[in-house]
């Protein structure tokens, strides 16, 4: 049975958590642990909202403990680091995304894929190494162990950043895995929302040329004429369809609806890759014959580790790739959750924690 944190932890915090499943999120007093020999502290200064936030807030996964502090996106500036930290001093600026924590011995963890440990502890809603619940970014101030601790490249806008922790990674490493980032392949997008813009960007800046495919045409001279799409199809659009069946070495799908995979498998061509992001609350239908007869895959893929988050920053910070965001107040994030659960962003909210987060 897990330990509270007040029992074990003296480090006095405050946040915003969720009680219940209503998901309303208010004020929390909590607290953290010391600054161990191998930790990294950092007052937060900006984090993310993500949809799993959203999901997690209401149980709507079946594994939320209550209280529940969310956020995964956080970025933020060093205050302590343990006597055995040798990447970061006081005042670094630093993030930390899904990840803090992993068992370092299993193969996964010996090849960088720590996002694969079967021991993974997540930045919230997790059981920590010493048994008691971790909590997330919607708070003043963080501890984490150094090799879950990320490097914010210089130049980058600190709050414009904090979603590629989670976002960035979610379609960077697909991209970088499939062996679809040579100049010159031809990548789909489906959805356009805070993964679909920022795979668009992260694509772009390898060489690709994107399709964006979306239900309608409504984001059609947003992806192409802001984000730089070569082309736009709407999966609704029969003849738009047919036009472009074949075309595609892989297809980036970001959706969490369910919605038929057939007509995305028929636009790739053969030995094409299917990559899903999305998690349907529904089983979606696999027909195999377009699997067999084109040697297609359809596959997955879920953020990335530690070592190539780094790589994605560092990549970012190069193409000038960050996150199209609406920066809200901490005492306006219920109505952000709102708002994302209607689609009702452009594109990605993101908390200024450290100047509206107010301890009551």
């Amino acid at each position: 049975m897990s330990k509270s944190a007040e029992e074990v932890h003296p480090k006095k915090a405050f946040g915003w958590a969720a009680r219940d499943t209503s998901g309303v999120l208010s004020p929390f007093k909590f607290s953290r642990r010391e600054t161990g020999e191998e930790d990294v502290a950092f007052k937060v200064l900006y984090c993310g909202i993500c949809h799993s936030d959203l999901h997690a807030n209401k149980n709507e996964w079946g594994s939320s403990m209550y209280p529940l502090i969310p956020g995964h996106e956080i970025v933020g500036e060093v205050t302590e680091v343990g006597s055995k930290v040798t990447k970061f001093k006081v005042g670094d600026k630093v993030g930390v995304g899904c990840l803090v924590g992993s068992c370092h011995a299993c193969d996964n963890c010996k090849n960088d894929l720590e996002n694969y440990c079967p021991k993974l502890i997540f930045t919230y809603n997790s059981i920590d190494h010493d048994g008691t619940v971790t909590y997330g970014g919607y708070s003043n101030f963080m501890v984490a162990n150094e090799h879950f601790v990320l490097r914010i490249p210089e130049g980058l806008p600190l709050d414009a950043v904090a979603p590629l922790l989670c976002a960035g990674i979610t379609v960077f490493s697909p991209l970088k895995f499939n062996g679809l980032t040579e100049p010159g392949t031809s990548i789909g997008v489906v959805g356009l929302g805070g993964l679909g813009h920022v795979a668009v960007k992260f694509a772009k800046a390898m060489g690709a040329k994107v399709t964006v495919i979306s239900t309608s045409s409504a984001k059609e001279k947003e992806a192409i004429e802001y984000l730089g799409a070569d082309a736009f199809i709407v999966s609704k659009n029969p003849q738009q369809m047919r036009a472009a069946m074949g075309t595609m070495d892989g297809i980036i799908d970001t959706v969490s609806a369910v919605h038929a995979l057939l007509p995305l498998i028929g636009l790739l061509k053969f030995h094409g890759k299917l990559v899903m992001l999305g998690i349907p609350d529904k089983p979606l239908e696999l027909p195999a014959s377009p699997l067999i007869f084109g040697r297609k895959i359809v596959t997955g893929s879920c953020i990335g580790g530690l070592k190539e988050t780094q790589e994605m920053l560092d990549f970012a910070a190069k193409h000038n790739i960050t996150a199209d965001i609406e920066v809200v107040s901490m005492d306006y994030v219920n109505t952000a959750m709102e708002r994302l659960a209607k689609g009702d962003v452009r594109y990605r909210f993101v908390i200024d924690v450290a100047n509206t987060l107010k301890e009551a």
